[in-house]
C-alpha cells in the first residue's frame, strides 16, 4: 500500500482464507453449549458472475462441478441475479458439509473465479429461530445473520452470537459490513 492509498484511506483487501471455513465445526460446538445453537446441514456458496464471456465460462465451470459432484448440489438464482450453490447433509454431519463448501470455493478460486465469490452461508437454529454464519471472501471474516421476517433482522441475537463464538471466528470487526441476506437458501 502507497502513500496515495493512505491518504486516500484505501485499505488494502483481505485475502480469502479459504482454509477459514474448517473453524467452523469447533465454533459450533461452542455456539451449541453456549447458546443452544445446532447446524441444520444447509450450507450455500454464493457469488455472481459478470454479464458476457466470462459470464458463460463461470456458468459452464459451475455445471461442469454440479455433473461431478452426484447430485450433493443444487444451484438456485436469486432475485439480485446471486447464484447459490446448496449442499444439504444431515444436521449432525458439519465436518462434511464444510469440507464439501470448501471444496466448491477452491474450485471457483482455482478456476479463475476468486472476484465472484460472495460469500459462504451455514445455517444453525435453537428451534425457534434460524441464524446464518456467512463468510465474507473480500474481507476474510465471518457475521451472524439472524432474520426475522421478511425484511427484519435480531440485532441482538447477532450481538450475543458474535460473543459467543468471537474467539473461535475471525468476526468482521464492521457492523455495517453485516449485510443482510434475506431469502438466502437454508434460512
Amino acid at each position: 500500500m502507497g502513500l496515495l492509498d493512505i491518504l486516500l484511506g484505501r485499505s488494502k483487501a483481505v485475502p480469502p482464507n479459504l482454509d477459514q471455513l474448517f473453524s467452523l465445526p469447533s465454533a459450533a460446538i461452542t455456539l451449541e453449549t453456549a447458546a443452544d445453537y445446532r447446524p441444520t446441514g444447509s450450507g450455500s456458496v454464493c457469488f455472481k458472475a459478470a454479464e458476457g464471456g466470462g459470464f458463460s465460462t463461470l456458468r459452464d465451470e459451475v455445471d461442469k462441478l454440479l455433473a461431478l459432484d452426484n447430485g450433493k448440489f443444487t444451484s438456485t438464482t436469486d432475485s439480485y441475479g446471486f447464484t447459490w450453490l446448496v449442499r444439504e447433509t444431515a444436521p449432525d454431519d458439519l465436518e462434511t458439509l464444510v469440507t464439501d463448501l470448501h471444496a466448491v470455493n477452491t474450485s471457483l478460486v482455482d478456476s479463475g473465479f476468486g472476484t465472484s465469490l460472495l460469500c459462504t452461508l451455514v445455517t444453525f437454529t435453537n428451534g425457534s429461530q434460524t441464524m446464518g454464519l456467512v463468510y465474507l471472501y473480500k474481507r476474510g471474516s465471518w457475521y451472524p445473520f439472524v432474520p426475522v421476517g421478511t425484511d427484519r433482522r435480531d440485532n441482538a441475537a447477532e450481538l450475543q452470537i458474535k460473543s459467543v463464538v468471537g474467539a473461535d471466528l475471525r468476526f468482521e470487526p464492521d457492523l455495517s459490513r453485516w449485510f443482510p441476506i434475506y431469502g438466502a437458501p437454508g434460512l
